[in-house]
């Protein structure tokens, strides 16, 4: 059978280029509230015996999160044989240790929750720090998909002279990684950070590298206080405009805005997340990913 695609709100344009490229169905299903706020859904395709796929980005994830719930619980109820949870940004991977008496491991209580719902989740660049894998703390199959080479790709094709810029020193190794395979020289910055929205900085010497485009390559871009501080830095050394790219595009409130208006020549991101400022397409690679289940 056809595997079925259901994609939840907002992340539809990717569903269907991700369906294009398994060779999927888009599959129906009608949503709505009750008055007192309360969920509803109709699964109107037919998935029993079948296998269904939940596409669903999980930026803001405490608003997704009762519906991905009841909706793998209703295709388990209709006979679905396995569900997969295609989620391109993955949540609450931040709380990996107790900083803090009384704080609790929301990354382990998460991974617990989605692998009770569902068969396997594929995700791009998972944001860990004290995990060496998602395996750790999920207890079903996952893939991660790698975003550098879409990225590197973009950068070769649409920069002369890339000078690429990870922002801090965990960002090294991937940002080495997208350096390489655009051919270009990179540096990494050493970054303070001093609260939730505020950092600090520290460049190393750039007098040789003028005359280069400055690419700022992130993994998340979430209050942006990073990016802004950089790209602040480099316009008062004389730089060109830079170039920003980040895979998942949060933008807390009004931080695309504040980045632009510091000086960003462009603003590139991967469509993990929708936002106007999606430039890479990652459905071909989640869609590879996703048909490395086909044999469990």
């Amino acid at each position: 059978m056809t595997p079925l695609v259901f994609a939840l709100p907002g992340n539809e344009e990717l569903a269907r280029s991700f369906a294009e490229a398994t060779g999927a169905d888009i599959g129906n299903w009608t949503q709505r509230r009750f008055p007192d706020g309360e969920f509803y859904l109709r699964i109107e395709s037919k998935v029993r015996e079948n296998s269904a796929i939940l596409v669903s980005s999980l930026k803001d994830p405490d608003e997704k999160i009762a519906p991905l719930v009841f909706f793998s619980s209703t295709l388990r109820d209709l006979g679905a044989r396995k569900i997969f949870l295609i989620a391109p940004y993955l949540a609450y991977l931040r709380q990996d240790a107790r900083f803090q008496e009384g704080e609790g491991f929301t990354s382990r209580y998460f991974a617990k929750l989605l692998s009770e719902h569902f068969d396997g989740i594929v995700t791009v660049d998972p944001h860990l720090h004290r995990y060496v894998s998602l395996n750790e703390i999920y207890s079903i199959p996952t893939r991660v998909v790698r975003a550098a080479p879409k990225i590197s790709e973009w950068i070769r094709t649409n920069i002369s002279r890339p000078l690429i810029i990870g922002p801090d020193l965990e960002s090294e190794q991937w940002v080495s990684e997208v350096a390489k395979e655009a051919g270009a020289p990179f540096l990494v910055l050493e970054k303070t950070r001093k609260g939730d929205r505020e950092v600090e900085v520290h460049f190393p010497p750039l007098d040789s590298w003028q005359g280069h485009t400055p690419v700022i390559v992130d993994d998340i871009i979430s209050s942006a206080k990073t990016m802004i501080a950089t790209v602040d830095h480099l316009k008062k050394m004389g730089f060109a405009s830079p170039v920003c790219i980040g895979v998942h595009a949060i933008f807390a409130g009004n931080s695309y805005e504040e980045l632009l208006a510091a000086g960003a020549g462009e603003i590139v991101t991967c469509n993990t997340i929708a936002h106007p400022s999606n430039q890479i397409d990652l459905s071909q690679i989640l869609a590879a990913a996703w048909k490395e289940f086909s044999a469990l």
